[in-house]
Protein backbone atom coordinates (compact mmCIF):
# COMPACT_ATOMS: atom_id res chain seq x y z
CA UNK A 1 0.00 0.00 0.00
CA UNK A 2 1.11 3.50 -0.67
CA UNK A 3 2.24 5.43 1.95
CA UNK A 4 1.11 9.43 2.64
CA UNK A 5 2.94 9.60 5.40
CA UNK A 6 1.19 9.20 8.68
CA UNK A 7 -1.86 7.85 7.16
CA UNK A 8 -2.53 5.32 4.45
CA UNK A 9 -6.56 6.18 3.00
CA UNK A 10 -8.87 3.69 1.59
CA UNK A 11 -11.93 5.87 0.18
CA UNK A 12 -15.07 3.95 -0.66
CA UNK A 13 -16.55 4.53 -4.15
CA UNK A 14 -19.11 3.40 -6.60
CA UNK A 15 -17.51 3.43 -9.71
CA UNK A 16 -14.43 3.68 -11.72
CA UNK A 17 -14.20 7.34 -12.53
CA UNK A 18 -14.68 7.89 -8.55
CA UNK A 19 -11.69 5.71 -8.16
CA UNK A 20 -9.42 7.51 -10.74
CA UNK A 21 -10.36 11.06 -8.03
CA UNK A 22 -9.30 8.73 -5.29
CA UNK A 23 -6.22 7.87 -6.51
CA UNK A 24 -5.51 11.34 -7.62
CA UNK A 25 -6.29 12.57 -3.89
CA UNK A 26 -3.73 10.55 -2.56
CA UNK A 27 -6.20 7.45 -1.46
CA UNK A 28 -3.83 4.47 -1.50
CA UNK A 29 -7.02 1.92 -1.90
CA UNK A 30 -10.64 2.05 -2.55
CA UNK A 31 -13.43 -0.01 -1.55
CA UNK A 32 -15.63 -0.71 -4.43
CA UNK A 33 -19.16 -1.23 -3.77
CA UNK A 34 -22.90 -0.47 -4.85
CA UNK A 35 -25.99 0.89 -2.85
CA UNK A 36 -24.09 3.28 -0.11
CA UNK A 37 -27.45 3.97 0.89
CA UNK A 38 -28.13 0.78 2.76
CA UNK A 39 -24.24 0.33 3.89
CA UNK A 40 -22.91 -0.84 0.59
CA UNK A 41 -23.56 -3.81 -1.50
CA UNK A 42 -21.46 -6.09 -4.16
CA UNK A 43 -20.80 -4.21 -7.64
CA UNK A 44 -21.08 -5.41 -10.77
CA UNK A 45 -19.10 -7.32 -12.83
CA UNK A 46 -18.46 -4.41 -15.27
CA UNK A 47 -17.91 -2.07 -12.62
CA UNK A 48 -15.23 -4.50 -10.89
CA UNK A 49 -13.52 -4.92 -14.05
CA UNK A 50 -13.49 -1.28 -14.56
CA UNK A 51 -12.28 0.25 -11.18
CA UNK A 52 -9.76 -2.67 -11.58
CA UNK A 53 -8.33 -0.97 -14.46
CA UNK A 54 -7.86 2.40 -12.60
CA UNK A 55 -4.79 1.89 -11.52
CA UNK A 56 -5.29 2.10 -7.92
CA UNK A 57 -5.47 -1.17 -5.49
CA UNK A 58 -9.22 -1.68 -5.24
CA UNK A 59 -11.12 -3.85 -2.85
CA UNK A 60 -14.33 -4.89 -3.97
CA UNK A 61 -17.31 -5.04 -1.38
CA UNK A 62 -18.68 -9.11 -0.92
CA UNK A 63 -22.14 -8.74 0.08
CA UNK A 64 -25.36 -9.78 -1.44
CA UNK A 65 -28.01 -8.08 0.06
CA UNK A 66 -28.98 -5.30 2.77
CA UNK A 67 -29.87 -6.25 6.13
CA UNK A 68 -27.93 -8.63 8.66
CA UNK A 69 -24.79 -10.31 8.14
CA UNK A 70 -26.20 -13.86 8.82
CA UNK A 71 -26.68 -15.89 5.11
CA UNK A 72 -27.57 -19.13 3.53
CA UNK A 73 -25.71 -21.40 1.63
CA UNK A 74 -26.85 -20.09 -1.30
CA UNK A 75 -25.97 -16.30 -0.25
CA UNK A 76 -22.79 -17.97 0.68
CA UNK A 77 -22.51 -19.72 -2.52
CA UNK A 78 -23.65 -16.23 -4.42
CA UNK A 79 -20.56 -15.00 -2.52
CA UNK A 80 -18.30 -17.56 -3.10
CA UNK A 81 -19.12 -16.75 -7.46
CA UNK A 82 -17.86 -13.17 -6.78
CA UNK A 83 -14.86 -13.65 -4.81
CA UNK A 84 -13.73 -15.95 -7.78
CA UNK A 85 -14.66 -13.35 -10.39
CA UNK A 86 -12.71 -10.76 -8.37
CA UNK A 87 -9.51 -12.82 -7.91
CA UNK A 88 -10.09 -13.14 -11.89
CA UNK A 89 -10.33 -9.30 -12.28
CA UNK A 90 -7.02 -9.01 -10.48
CA UNK A 91 -8.10 -6.67 -7.65
CA UNK A 92 -6.03 -6.09 -4.62
CA UNK A 93 -8.69 -7.57 -1.99
CA UNK A 94 -12.44 -8.09 -0.57
CA UNK A 95 -14.01 -6.92 2.03
CA UNK A 96 -16.98 -8.99 3.25
CA UNK A 97 -18.02 -10.44 6.88
CA UNK A 98 -20.31 -13.49 8.21
CA UNK A 99 -21.57 -13.68 11.73
CA UNK A 100 -23.88 -15.98 13.69
CA UNK A 101 -27.43 -15.13 14.80
CA UNK A 102 -26.04 -14.76 18.18
CA UNK A 103 -24.03 -12.10 17.34
CA UNK A 104 -20.24 -14.05 16.92
CA UNK A 105 -18.34 -14.74 13.87
CA UNK A 106 -19.52 -17.50 11.35
CA UNK A 107 -15.85 -19.20 11.64
CA UNK A 108 -16.69 -21.94 9.62
CA UNK A 109 -18.42 -19.79 6.61
CA UNK A 110 -15.63 -17.70 6.76
CA UNK A 111 -13.28 -20.31 6.65
CA UNK A 112 -15.17 -21.07 3.23
CA UNK A 113 -14.86 -17.66 2.20
CA UNK A 114 -11.14 -17.18 3.28
CA UNK A 115 -10.48 -20.59 1.14
CA UNK A 116 -12.12 -18.74 -2.30
CA UNK A 117 -10.16 -15.52 -1.37
CA UNK A 118 -6.29 -17.23 -1.22
CA UNK A 119 -3.72 -14.80 -2.76
CA UNK A 120 -6.39 -11.60 -2.38
CA UNK A 121 -6.11 -9.03 0.91
CA UNK A 122 -9.00 -9.59 3.27
CA UNK A 123 -10.78 -6.92 5.22
CA UNK A 124 -13.89 -8.33 7.47
CA UNK A 125 -15.93 -5.00 7.50
CA UNK A 126 -18.35 -3.46 9.59
CA UNK A 127 -20.52 -6.28 10.25
CA UNK A 128 -17.99 -6.78 13.10
CA UNK A 129 -19.88 -3.47 14.84
CA UNK A 130 -22.66 -6.09 15.27
CA UNK A 131 -20.98 -8.59 16.83
CA UNK A 132 -21.73 -8.95 20.82
CA UNK A 133 -18.17 -9.62 22.33
CA UNK A 134 -16.06 -7.64 20.28
CA UNK A 135 -12.79 -9.11 21.77
CA UNK A 136 -13.52 -12.51 21.47
CA UNK A 137 -14.53 -11.35 17.75
CA UNK A 138 -10.90 -9.94 16.73
CA UNK A 139 -9.69 -13.35 17.80
CA UNK A 140 -11.35 -14.91 15.93
CA UNK A 141 -10.51 -12.70 12.81
CA UNK A 142 -7.09 -12.97 13.69
CA UNK A 143 -7.07 -16.62 13.23
CA UNK A 144 -8.99 -17.05 10.58
CA UNK A 145 -6.02 -14.83 8.83
CA UNK A 146 -8.12 -11.62 7.66
CA UNK A 147 -5.57 -8.88 6.87
CA UNK A 148 -7.65 -5.83 8.64
CA UNK A 149 -10.76 -5.21 10.42
CA UNK A 150 -13.12 -2.28 9.48
CA UNK A 151 -14.63 -0.94 12.40
CA UNK A 152 -16.22 2.20 13.89
CA UNK A 153 -15.93 0.79 17.21
CA UNK A 154 -19.44 -0.43 17.47
CA UNK A 155 -20.81 3.62 17.87
CA UNK A 156 -22.23 5.54 15.13
CA UNK A 157 -18.57 6.85 13.85
CA UNK A 158 -15.44 6.49 14.55
CA UNK A 159 -14.78 9.95 16.04
CA UNK A 160 -17.45 8.63 18.80
CA UNK A 161 -16.15 4.87 19.08
CA UNK A 162 -12.24 6.08 19.37
CA UNK A 163 -12.11 4.00 22.85
CA UNK A 164 -13.21 0.34 21.74
CA UNK A 165 -10.95 1.32 18.67
CA UNK A 166 -8.19 2.08 20.46
CA UNK A 167 -8.61 -1.29 22.60
CA UNK A 168 -8.80 -2.98 19.29
CA UNK A 169 -5.30 -1.76 18.19
CA UNK A 170 -3.54 -2.46 21.34
CA UNK A 171 -5.10 -6.27 21.80
CA UNK A 172 -4.26 -6.96 18.02
CA UNK A 173 -0.64 -5.82 18.86
CA UNK A 174 0.26 -5.96 15.36
CA UNK A 175 -1.44 -9.27 14.09
CA UNK A 176 -4.11 -7.97 12.38
CA UNK A 177 -4.81 -3.62 11.09
CA UNK A 178 -7.63 -2.06 12.62
CA UNK A 179 -8.90 0.39 10.04
CA UNK A 180 -11.44 2.86 11.46
CA UNK A 181 -14.38 4.24 9.37
CA UNK A 182 -17.54 5.82 9.60
CA UNK A 183 -18.02 9.99 9.84
CA UNK A 184 -13.79 10.30 9.14
CA UNK A 185 -13.64 13.84 7.36
CA UNK A 186 -10.05 15.82 6.72
CA UNK A 187 -10.58 17.54 9.77
CA UNK A 188 -11.47 15.21 12.46
CA UNK A 189 -8.46 12.12 11.40
CA UNK A 190 -5.70 13.58 12.93
CA UNK A 191 -8.03 13.33 16.64
CA UNK A 192 -9.01 9.86 15.49
CA UNK A 193 -5.13 8.76 14.83
CA UNK A 194 -3.43 10.74 17.23
CA UNK A 195 -6.22 8.61 20.47
CA UNK A 196 -6.22 5.07 18.56
CA UNK A 197 -3.17 4.63 17.15
CA UNK A 198 -4.59 2.86 13.90
CA UNK A 199 -2.59 4.10 11.02
CA UNK A 200 -5.12 2.96 7.82
CA UNK A 201 -8.83 5.02 7.81
CA UNK A 202 -11.75 4.53 5.46
CA UNK A 203 -13.96 7.19 4.45
CA UNK A 204 -15.96 9.12 1.14
CA UNK A 205 -14.28 11.74 1.34
CA UNK A 206 -11.17 11.81 2.76
CA UNK A 207 -7.88 13.04 0.86
CA UNK A 208 -4.64 13.64 1.46
CA UNK A 209 -3.91 16.79 -1.62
Amino acid sequence: MKDNGRFNIERCCTNAAQAIEALKAGAARIELCRDIAVGGLTPSDDEILRAAASGIAVNVLVRPRAGDFVYSATELGKMADSIRFCRKAGVNGIATGVLRRDGSIDVDAMEFLMKESEGLSVTFHRAFDECHEPFEALEDIISLGCDRILTSGQAESAYEGMELIAELVRRAAGRISIMPGAGITPENLPAIAAETGASEFHGTRLALH
